[in-house]
């Protein structure tokens, strides 16, 4: 069981917690609508990412939600998202909702439950590590309603490559990605039982919060970074950021092998 939680004040659409282990976990809260997230959502998962951000006691996160029926119907389209008038000003709700939009690159992890569709692919498209249970299912459903699905496809071949991205977006609400296909076609890399499902998405969170988080931070803006650059372009910048993390990090964990942090965990690494 992870450790009990402190939550935060002021918000509704989620709930944000963060635990002794240097976790935060956030938390989709509107299961009577599926998870759909509005305007508000928005907001909050925005304001969320940037406590993630701030906090130097958080080096990785959760994001999972309540309800066992779904953990994201994407945008909730019975209620209007509050777009400006002037259509150059519209924003993606993907920004609000994406770590690596809010510049965050503490680790993510992500726990899928239930049903998994259209706009809840921004929160899986960005995060770290994603994981599911056996019921969960993955589908796009833009164009069973006449809209195009052209944004959330973006972040989803960089997971899953084009023929499955484009299988997906196009059969819409005709097909449903079980868990185990999800799992072949790497969109999660593990299965684990509904009822252990938060208990191991935090365990793995906090495994790698153990790390020191310069390493893990600047590991996850190396490896993201590199998706938008050429290969020789991105291994130059890599080899800037282990000159900058890597001195961070290596002095962290002299500190704790002294003994002034408290040791880590060497126990025999857990099979998947």
């Amino acid at each position: 069981m992870s450790p009990s939680p402190a939550p935060a004040a002021g918000f509704s659409a989620i709930r944000y917690e963060t635990s002794d282990d240097h976790v935060a976990t956030i938390t989709l809260n509107r299961p009577d609508v599926l998870n759909a997230f509005d305007r508000q959502m928005c907001e909050e998962i925005r304001v969320a990412w940037h406590l993630v951000k701030d906090d130097p006691d958080v080096h990785a996160a959760v994001v999972r939600a309540e309800g066992d029926r779904a953990f994201c119907a994407g945008l909730d389209t019975k209620k209007p998202y509050g777009q400006p008038d002037d259509v150059w000003n519209h924003e993606d709700p993907g920004e609000l909702l994406s770590p690596k939009w809010q510049k965050v690159w503490k680790p993510v992890v992500c726990a899928v439950q239930g049903m998994c569709s259209a706009g809840a692919f921004y929160l899986l498209n960005e995060a770290d590590v994603v994981i599911c249970s056996p019921e969960a299912t993955f589908f796009d459903s833009h164009v069973s309603f006449g809209m195009v699905s052209a944004l959330e496809p973006v972040g989803l071949m960089r997971r899953i490559g084009l023929a499955e991205t484009l299988r997906m977006a196009l059969v819409g609400n005709d097909e449903r990605v079980t868990a185990q296909t999800a799992l072949r076609i790497s969109l999660v890399t593990e299965v684990v039982d509904r009822s252990v499902l938060w208990d191991r998405a935090h365990e793995i969170a906090a495994g790698i919060a153990t790390w020191p988080s310069a390493a893990t931070e600047g590991t996850v803006k190396a490896i993201w970074e590199s998706l938008d650059r050429p290969y020789r372009a991105a291994m130059e910048q890599g080899l800037i950021y282990t000159r900058l993390g890597n001195p961070l990090g290596m002095a962290e964990m002299r500190v704790r092998s002294e003994g002034q942090l408290g040791p880590r965990d060497h126990s025999e690494p857990k099979l998947r």
